[in-house]
């Protein structure tokens, strides 16, 4: 087989509207607000029979996942907050701080267990403003 890389949004970013805060933070990212990101993913792998490396509706499908929630880190009391007020289904709670860098490794490791075993390699940027974009180098 021939490896290849896929990629989807270098150009063309994929774009969600999600909501966050940092709750560690001493700034005025410490406040719920909201982002109109835009998530580029890079695959390597393997051609597939199909002939491609994976199916890029696996790609945005996880993706389109997050958009229009608002992505919490566990412990924030927000988290309770929005389940009782009857908004839980609208939560993402990470592990760790809603920040691009952590959005893309939790997006690498999301993608990573949805794509098959032909793909070697998966790398994630998550853009929050047109000046701060966090993740894997291309």
């Amino acid at each position: 087989m021939t490896e290849r890389t896929l990629y989807v949004g270098r150009d063309r970013p994929i774009r969600i509207s999600a909501g966050h805060r940092l709750l560690h933070h001493d700034g005025k990212c410490s406040r719920p607000h909201g982002h109109n990101y835009e998530i580029a993913v890079k695959v390597k792998g393997e051609l597939r029979e199909e002939g491609w490396v994976v199916d890029k509706g696996d790609i945005t499908s996880i993706i389109s996942e997050w958009d229009h929630m608002f992505l919490l880190e566990d412990g924030d009391p927000l988290v309770e907050a929005f389940e009782s007020s009857g908004d839980g289904d609208s939560l993402v709670v990470l592990d760790a701080p809603p920040t691009a860098e952590m959005m893309s490794v939790v997006l690498e490791r999301r993608l990573a267990d949805a794509l098959p075993d032909t793909v070697s390699e998966i790398r994630v940027q998550v853009s929050e403003t047109a000046e701060l974009c966090g993740g894997s180098e291309f």
